[in-house]
């Protein structure tokens, strides 16, 4: 690993802005796109998350971004690691046939969906997004990929929020790499 990771680690967390009460009163929202406005900084996100993946999940076949920031990071982390890249999207935005995954959130439920024709059995994935909260998402992701029969190896995001305990709501067995942890 490089040995400046750490370092980098801090200069990127230092462009991420927070504005409270967003999207509603009580939300402390970190706001990965005042990082990534600035290109040196696209850089450096991008070197650290094909580090970590290099070191953490070096067997990945396919990267599985999450709507939407996921999209952003697995796009070209997929390019310049030469496997494929796969969205995960909302119930109804994806065409073809789809393979779909009901869930319960905070408030009600919701669908994602995958393209079946993209993944097959034992494709080892790597799901990707900008953030952990809760956790619900990504445990919704798992749940669909394994339902198609690909094997989750793990996932990455730039940021969790600690206090969240998301981490604890993963599937048992998929490592979660995060590059910035906020309490």
């Amino acid at each position: 690993m490089n040995p400046n990771y750490e370092k980098e680690i801090a200069e990127l967390k230092s462009k991420i802005k927070s504005y409270q009460d967003f999207p509603k009163p009580g939300i402390l929202f970190w706001d990965i796109f005042s990082a990534i406005s600035d290109g040196s900084t696209c850089r450096l996100l991008q070197s650290l998350l094909i580090q970590t993946v290099k070191k953490n999940f070096p067997d990945v076949e396919a990267l599985v971004g999450l709507e939407a920031r996921g999209f952003l990071f697995s796009f070209s982390l997929a390019a310049e690691l030469g496997v494929g890249c796969l969205p995960v999207r909302k119930k109804g935005k994806l065409p073809g046939e789809v393979e779909a995954y009901k869930y319960e959130l905070e408030y009600g439920t919701d669908i994602l969906e995958i393209q079946k024709n993209a993944i097959h059995p034992g494709l080892k994935c790597l799901i990707v997004d900008d953030l952990i909260a809760t956790g619900g998402s990504i445990t919704a992701t798992t749940k669909l990929l394994r339902s198609c029969g690909a094997e989750v190896i793990g996932c990455i995001v730039v940021m969790e929020l600690v206090s969240l305990n998301g981490r604890d709501n993963i599937p048992e067995g998929i490592p979660v790499c995060s590059l910035i942890k906020y309490d």
